[in-house]
């Protein structure tokens, strides 16, 4: 497997991905309870689950989650931070396999993950393991790339420094009708929410090199990359921090063909 494919580019990261990626608010979850029946007592694999910050949520909910992850390394992470929690079951597979039963889940979520999908062999994978009503959500933290001059700028900074950004960011899954396609239908529901980020410098560097897309330490842009970052949080820091501003954005629906 290529060191750039979606199972394995995650796996020299996992350390600033536990420490510096935001949470999802917690009116996701509520509005998940409120407007589309999810419930404490119903299943859910959380596909695509990485280091388990959106599977930490759903437990809180007192729902049992079956977290299902390809990466060994976050898997671990996920394991560390949430084996505690007496609903939490860590997974060894994937969106288009997740080795779950037939008809075993109430929903299927996906954070900060679809855009990894193989999308119809993972939309055959949702309708096998989802029982009725078969609801899923798909979350995203999207960066509001425009609404201050700092994020201008960090935009700007990602497209000249990321590996592949501009082919890999989970935006692209929203614009060019995979969504659709996986649910089968434009039957969905889309909610926002308002969500941020403060961060120092180490905050910063940690967000970013969180990311796949940005050069490890070992690439040979790296160092180069950390100085341009550190002349932009110079530039911009206030009384020592920075905001990343996101808008939390949720697409929910009924998969179609769930029998």
């Amino acid at each position: 497997m290529s060191a750039r494919e979606p199972a394995s580019r995650f796996s020299n990261r996992v350390h600033d991905y536990v420490r510096y990626r935001p949470s999802y608010p917690a009116g996701v979850v509520e509005c998940l309870v409120r407007e589309f029946g999810l419930r404490t007592g119903h299943r859910v694999a959380d596909v695509g689950a990485g280091s388990g910050i959106f599977t930490e949520l759903l437990l809180k909910n007192g729902n049992t989650v079956h977290a299902v992850e390809p990466n060994r390394e976050m898997r671990r992470a996920a394991q560390a931070a949430l084996a505690t929690f007496p609903g939490f079951v860590s997974v060894s597979g994937s969106a288009e396999a997740t080795t779950l039963p037939d008809a075993s889940v109430d929903w299927v979520t996906a954070a900060q993950a679809f855009h990894w999908f193989d999308v119809p062999k993972a939309r055959d994978e949702a309708r096998r393991i989802l029982r009725p009503p078969g609801y899923v959500a798909l979350v995203w933290n999207n960066r509001l790339e425009e609404a201050t001059p700092f994020l201008r700028e960090y935009e700007a900074f990602l497209h000249e420094y990321a590996i592949d950004y501009a082919k890999v960011k989970h935006q692209n899954a929203e614009a060019d009708g995979r969504i659709p396609q996986f649910f089968g239908s434009e039957a969905f529901e889309v909610r926002s929410f308002e969500n941020g980020q403060v961060c120092d410098l180490d905050g910063l560097k940690g967000r970013t090199t969180s990311a796949s897309y940005m050069p490890a330490a070992d690439h040979p842009r790296h160092r180069a990359m950390v100085r341009a970052l550190e002349d932009l949080f110079a530039r911009h820091a206030n009384e020592g921090t920075v905001k990343l501003g996101y808008e939390t954005r949720m697409y929910v629906g009924k998969m179609l063909g769930v029998a």
